[in-house]
């Protein structure tokens, strides 16, 4: 054992699965074929005289020591990845980049509310944005492709995944419609809502659950119009008449002047909470500070 000696790419590939949580995740990444990827663990833990993960079920788990080698070889890549960014000209005193994640299901002018306060700060800023599925944000989170990724709901302790929850708050929810649809409801609210077109977000989501579960709460049974997974498209739909839509009500205000509909009704019974999900427990970045100061003390008080 003392005159073990790393093979750093063999390192690079147990790092990869930790990261990414299996092997076929981690060889589409790193475009090699799954076998490879295994016999490189299998040479690396012949090589340390240890098992690196146990299988359960179907997925892989870091062991003991799987766990204390993967908190090195991340720091140690963590690093590389820095120095990337240094040579590639992101020197210190240059503009700051913040790479983030935005889950689908995340309303869009609540997005720009939380991301704001990163255009305001005294330094530069380079602020890179990507939408898309929670699971596919957090693979490129546990691999240091972003620096958070906004959220409506924490990552699971089930997944092996490296990330940590910031609560940032959380709002209850607004009904809106066109002008003449919310007059007509407004007085009887919510139960004027039976057998009214309804825009959803879609099935699974947390919002759509809690949505049905409050509306077997009162019986109504409104009439679902659409089911939508980009809630920027439900509200354009909503802006031409087609149905009513909720928002958070944090940015009722934000919603009435940019799709020119008025609200129906408001509710506290359903809340929407909101999380920034980072790779570190403790928050260093400053974009990232600035983000999270922001909503708790204004967004979302």
């Amino acid at each position: 054992m003392q005159n073990l000696k790393l093979n750093l790419k063999h390192l690079r590939y147990f790092w990869s699965v930790a990261s990414h949580g299996s092997i076929a995740r981690a060889a589409e990444a790193l475009y090699l074929t799954p076998q490879t990827i295994s016999g490189q663990l299998r040479e690396l833990e012949e090589q340390l005289g240890t098992k690196l993960f146990r299988r359960d079920g179907r997925q892989l788990v870091l062991t003991e020591t799987g766990r204390m080698v993967f908190s090195y070889a991340d720091e140690m890549f963590r690093l590389g990845l820095e120095l990337q960014d240094v040579l590639a000209g992101r020197t210190p005193g240059s503009a700051i980049t913040v790479k983030v994640g935005i889950a689908m299901v995340v309303p869009k002018l609540l997005a720009y509310r939380v991301l704001e306060p990163v255009l305001q700060m005294p330094e530069p800023v380079s602020l890179v944005c990507h939408e898309a599925p929670l699971v596919d944000l957090l693979a490129d989170l546990s691999v240091h492709k972003l620096d958070l990724v906004l959220a409506d709901s924490p990552v699971s302790p089930a997944l092996n995944i490296r990330a940590y929850n910031h609560p940032l708050g959380e709002s209850g929810i607004s009904f809106f419609g066109v002008a003449q649809k919310a007059e007509e409801l407004r007085g009887g609210f919510p139960q004027s809502l039976d057998g009214v077109g309804m825009l959803m977000p879609s099935v699974g989501s947390n919002l759509r659950r809690s949505l049905e579960n409050w509306f077997e709460r009162y019986a109504i049974q409104p009439v679902v119009v659409a089911e939508f997974e980009d809630r920027a498209l439900m509200k354009a739909f909503g802006e031409r008449g087609s149905g009513i839509f909720t928002s958070p009500t944090t940015v009722e205000k934000d919603v009435m002047s940019k799709y020119g509909v008025e609200v129906i009704g408001r509710t506290e019974e359903i809340t929407e909470r909101f999380y920034v999900i980072s790779p570190e427990r403790r928050i260093k970045h400053p974009a990232v500070t600035a983000i999270t100061e922001a909503a708790r003390s204004r967004l979302f008080a």
